[in-house]
Order: structure tokens, then C-alpha cells, then sequence
């Protein structure tokens, strides 16, 4: 099972560059993106059940009722409560901050703000998640920012930032995607040698990539 939730990640986070330019799509990498980092992250929820610390089992229950809203797409409950069983993910921060489950509530309240466009407040909750060694969580949180930055016009930040989640990643799937929306936010920004580059590391070094499929036509674009 947890083999195809990865699977399913990498296939939805990959699904991104499939359409048209990125700086038209900030919100849908966002949308698409994190679809796969919730599939993994309910992986990560059902590991931490089994942690004996009652502390950490309430935070744990507490994130499951907000993330059912979140699946939703009922943002304003999924982060503030139903004033009944939900307390809200900004509820889970304050009150279970310390475990797994409060700073997985980071990257769910992060990505909610994103959704309801209040772009600085997404920034804020997504700086403070703290990431993990893996391959997958981290580095999508991590271009999640960066997609973020790029929506507050800080279009220099999320270049790097995206650059940061490819290197993070290190693989076939997630790596050359990240690439390919910092190429994009380069072009964005008149310099299309920086682009070039990073879409001649993508013909090269990511020939199994879904971004492999149509890097001759970016290439084309910035090398006229």
C-alpha cells in the first residue's frame, strides 16, 4: 500500500508540467502538488497512531478530523474548526505544536491559506514546517514555498526556493519537475540562458522524467 501512495504522489506532482506555462499556474502545482503530499502524509498519520505517548495519539486524532475537511476542500473549517469535533489545524499548532502531528498541521495550514489565496500568511505557516529526511514530504512542501513566493511576486526567491526542493528531492520524478517550473519563473524574468541551462539538465540527466517528454519544446523556445 505504501508503495502505490508513493507512486501516486510522484504521478500527481509530475502532473504539473503537463499543461500550459507555469506563471500562469502557480495555484494548480499547489492543488495537484499537494494532493500527493497528503497521500503520503495519511501514511505518515496511521505510523504515528501507533506512538504510545497519549499526547501525541490526541494530536494525531486532532489532524485527522481537520483533514477530512481538507479533502473537502473546505479550507476555512479545515484550519479554524467546526466547533464541534474539528478544532482546526491553527488549533492542532498551538495546542500539539511539539509532535509529528503539529508540524504536519503546519505544511495542511500553509497549503489552505495558499487555497484562499491569502498568499503571506501560506509563506509563513509553510517557513515554519519543519522538514524531514525524506524523499518526498519535504521536498514538495519545500516547492510548495516556492510556488508561494512566486504568487507574492517574489519571483528571485521562488526560483531558488524550487532550485533548493530539486536538490532536496535528488530523484527522476520530483527533481526535474522542480527544474522545469524554475526554468519557467526564469524565462518569467527576461533571462532565458538560466532557463536553457536548467532544461539542458533536464535532456540529459532525466531522460525517464515526464519532463524529459516535452523539454525539446522549451528548449526550442529559449534558444530562438
Amino acid at each position: 500500500m505504501a508503495k502505490k501512495q508513493q507512486n501516486a504522489a510522484v504521478e500527481n506532482i509530475e502532473a504539473v508540467t503537463k499543461t500550459e506555462a507555469f506563471i500562469d499556474k502557480y495555484k494548480k502545482h499547489i492543488v495537484y502538488g499537494i494532493c500527493g503530499i497528503i497521500i503520503i502524509a495519511a501514511a505518515i498519520i496511521a505510523y504515528v497512531q501507533f506512538i504510545s505517548k497519549p499526547r501525541a495519539q490526541k494530536a494525531d486524532e486532532a489532524l485527522f478530523r481537520c483533514e477530512t475537511y481538507f479533502q473537502a476542500d473546505n479550507y476555512d473549517k479545515a484550519l479554524n474548526g467546526d466547533g464541534q469535533g474539528c478544532i482546526g489545524f491553527l488549533k492542532v499548532i498551538d495546542d500539539y505544536g511539539c509532535t509529528k502531528a503539529g508540524n504536519l498541521a503546519k505544511l495542511y495550514a500553509g497549503i489552505c491559506y495558499a487555497q484562499t489565496d491569502k498568499w503571506q500568511e501560506a509563506a509563513e505557516m509553510l517557513e515554519d514546517f519543519s522538514l524531514q529526511d525524506d524523499a518526498i514530504i519535504s521536498p514538495a512542501a519545500i516547492a510548495a514555498l516556492g510556488n508561494v513566493y512566486a504568487n507574492l511576486g517574489q519571483n528571485d526567491k521562488a526560483i531558488k526556493t524550487l532550485l533548493k526542493a530539486a536538490k532536496t528531492a535528488d530523484n527522476a520524478s520530483l527533481t526535474p519537475t522542480f527544474l522545469l517550473q524554475a526554468g519557467e519563473l526564469y524565462e518569467a524574468e527576461g533571462k532565458p540562458e538560466k532557463a536553457l541551462e536548467l532544461y539542458k539538465e533536464i535532456k540529459k540527466d532525466y531522460v525517464n522524467s515526464m519532463a524529459y517528454q516535452e523539454i525539446d519544446k522549451y528548449i526550442e523556445r529559449v534558444s530562438k
